[in-house]
């Protein structure tokens, strides 16, 4: 599968999200504790909010530990609204565009998990996308359909009735060709306002996720951690697994729920 990592709040060097914590994501990128796998090697992307009208975007089918590019940008670029994403392929090349964090106008949207069974369910889900939005669509991966799948329902209005209508509609077209468990993940999207995650799958066993908690609460629990004066009150983080072991910093998403955060 893959691992993620959104954060929302005071801008912050994306250095310290993604390289400085004990079990950070780029970390995770080779000793991964939650995920499917151990390895998380097959590329990885990193999408960024600041004072311009879109989120710039950089993906690399690199691994993330290994690549020089990543760390000059990380230790560079301050932001208050960033996505991470390592990627661990199945089913689709290693190649950029099925890199995520994926992007239409001012959204970006990544996942970790799985459409089952893709080929058998590929040409009836891309027939569901929008014609005016199919142009648009650069790789292979089941993420950027399921991406394109939401924007039709009509993410930009209202994000959880449109991801719940596009993974309804793997649920859908998949059960009818006889797949099981159709969809496994979790999702994160974001207008660079508000932040949406999503816990789901088919199973009812879905990927971890996580979330920490309120800022101020931690200020009591850890007074001497540095981070935690440099962000704001309202900082959140959301991770596919901790990026450490301190008690009373991670909170488990509960199985099929999502949140908001902005």
């Amino acid at each position: 599968m893959c691992r993620w990592l959104a954060y929302t709040g005071s801008p912050i060097l994306i250095e310290k999200a993604l390289y400085s914590p004990a079990h950070s994501l780029i970390e995770q990128s080779l000793h991964s504790q939650l995920g499917a796998e151990a390895t998380n090697g097959d590329g990885f992307g990193l999408g960024w909010y600041d004072d311009k009208p879109t989120p710039g975007v950089f993906r690399s089918i690199e691994p993330a530990w290994n690549d020089q590019n990543l760390r000059e940008l990380a230790a560079h670029v301050t932001s208050g609204h960033f996505f991470a994403h390592i990627r661990a392929a199945i089913g689709s090349a290693v190649q950029q565009t099925n890199c995520h964090p994926f992007r239409h106008g001012r959204w970006l949207f990544m996942h970790n998990g799985y459409l089952a069974e893709l080929p058998l369910v590929k040409r009836d889900l891309m027939l569901a996308v929008d014609e005016s939005l199919y142009p648009e669509i650069a790789g292979h991966a089941d993420t950027e359909l399921l991406f394109y799948l939401a924007l039709s329902f009509g993410l930009e209005d209202d994000p959880p009735d449109a991801v719940a209508r596009a993974i309804g509609l793997v649920e859908e077209v998949g059960r009818r060709k006889g797949v099981k468990y159709p969809f496994q993940g979790t999702v994160a999207t974001t207008d660079g306002e508000r932040m949406w995650a999503f816990r789901y799958s088919s199973e009812g066993k879905s990927r971890s996720l996580f979330f920490t908690t309120h800022v101020e609460t931690l200020r009591k629990m850890y007074p001497d951690m540095e981070i935690l004066g440099e962000v704001s009150d309202d900082s959140r983080l959301v991770v596919s697994e901790p990026l450490g072991d301190l008690p009373g910093v991670w909170n488990e998403v509960p199985e099929s729920c999502y949140g908001v955060v902005g």
